[in-house]
């Protein structure tokens, strides 16, 4: 109950803090503008905080039903990790539906452009839903009146796009049905039920929303034999893309501290890494990814753009996107290099210091046996980090690769990674075989007996 009751009261400042210090300062200062990107801004995040708010009220709601109704189970139901969860979810669940906001500001932009509409109207409309302070003074930019780019694909012959849509399609069912298999084992089996198999269970189900915001569409547009992608569509996509790939980014690092942790100080293990802290440490990841989304996005929406508007990707890469503006680029590509050096260089160099830290550890260990296990259990996260990192340095560092090959080799992490992920932690990971095998027992037990029963009645 006061896990919740915290929780609601921390959403309660940033709740406030979203609208009131902006309101003091306008009246301090005598001047109510608000500059486009704040505005923007200050929407996000009311949005996020204030269904929040309904979320954990509700949750709290079935906290005290527990309590009431199941007083003798109490403990048990509502165990620290369920707490976590509930919360997290919550979190999660309101991230997903807040990027509207970017959508409905910008179709209330684009509505200046075309004459005949009743702008007072929709404005009014607009202004009633969202708490931006003082929009009635903010002047309302000219954009290019354009509503959709051109996704070129990985190529544009004809006769390969059969074959691109089988290749991609048997990829992405196969990452999702592999990923999934993680998650049901890791949730289905008790002694899974450690850190090391949370964050793992943590980044399958990243994994495939990393790969459904681009895929899908994908093979949608093959399929239509239609390239296009609205304004709007390839904003939600961008920024759904940015979250997920710094959740990856984060996850893999915290799983190398998790490494750390259980090789160099084993006694202490469960007590460092308790539900709690694993629970913070998925949420901090989360509000990391979530800013450094919204960061990006909003630079983005600043940027008018030229009337070629072909982007040679399979997806609305937000380089590939800045190219495409005709207005000034200097504070995107200040943007993007400094968050890839924070937050791409940070995690990695946390990475390289984990690992520093267990081959020590490791050489430290007298018998030979004893290294290969330790070791043994840090093979299939070294082997993803290698996979990722990699390839990601590769597609954005890398001065070799070339416009028209970009697309291809961001085939690697975006798709090919999040793929053979579920293979290299099964493949060489004993229990999560073991906990596969009885879950594929206990399918092939209950199906037959669901199905005997519905022809019974």
């Amino acid at each position: 109950m006061y896990f919740f009751l915290s929780n609601l009261s921390l959403v309660d400042i940033c709740f406030t803090s979203t609208t009131i210090p902006k309101m003091l300062w306008n009246i301090q200062k005598q001047n109510k503008a608000i500059t486009y990107g704040g505005c923007i801004t200050q929407m996000y995040f009311f949005i996020i905080f204030m269904e929040l708010d309904n979320s954990l009220l509700t949750v709290m709601a079935y906290d005290r039903y527990v309590a009431i109704c199941h007083p003798l189970h109490y403990m048990v139901i509502m165990n620290p990790r369920l707490c976590g969860l509930l919360v997290l979810v919550s979190w999660i669940i309101n991230q997903c539906l807040t990027p509207c906001c970017l959508v409905w500001d910008r179709a209330l932009v684009c509505i200046t452009n075309h004459p005949g509409k009743n702008l007072d109207l929709y404005r009014e409309t607009f202004l009633s839903e969202f708490p931006c302070s003082h929009l009635h003074h903010m002047e309302l930019r000219n954009v290019t009146g354009f509503s959709e780019f051109l996704l070129l694909g990985l190529s544009e012959e004809p006769e390969l796009q059969p074959l691109i849509f089988g290749l991609f399609l048997s990829m992405y069912l196969i990452t999702v049905l592999g990923n999934l298999l993680i998650i049901l084992a890791v949730s289905s089996d008790s002694h899974l039920h450690t850190p090391m198999y949370f964050f793992l269970s943590n980044l399958s189900l990243v994994d495939i929303c990393f790969t459904s915001t681009t895929i899908p569409k994908m093979l949608w547009n093959i399929q239509k034999q239609n390239r296009a992608i609205t304004y709007e569509g390839c904003i939600t996509q961008m920024h759904f893309f940015l979250l997920f790939a710094g959740l990856d980014n984060f996850l893999l690092t915290v799983m190398a501290y998790d490494r750390f942790v259980a090789i160099c100080h084993p006694l202490h293990y469960m007590v460092i890494m308790n539900p709690q802290l694993c629970g913070l440490l998925v949420l901090g990841s989360w509000i990391m990814s979530v800013l450094h989304s919204l960061l990006q996005c909003l630079v983005v929406l600043r940027l008018t753009f030229c009337p070629d508007l072909e982007i040679p990707h399979f997806f609305c890469e937000i380089k590939q996107m800045v190219q495409l503006a005709c207005s000034d680029t200097f504070l995107n590509t200040m943007v993007m290099y400094f968050v890839a050096v924070l937050l791409g260089g940070g995690p990695l160099l946390g990475i390289l210091y984990s690992y520093s830290k267990i081959v020590s550890s490791i050489c430290k260990i007298p018998s030979a046996q004893g290294k290969y296990k330790a070791f043994s259990t840090c093979v299939s996260h070294l082997s993803v980090v290698s996979l990722f990192y990699g390839t990601s340095l590769e597609v954005y560092l890398s001065s070799a690769v070339t416009e028209s090959s970009s697309a291809t080799a961001s085939v690697m992490y975006t798709v090919l990674t999040p793929m053979l992920n579920p293979f290299i932690y099964s493949l060489r990971n004993k229990d999560i075989k073991r906990a596969l095998k009885r879950l594929v027992v206990i399918v092939a037990i209950k199906v037959p007996i669901v199905i005997g029963l519905r022809k019974c009645t």
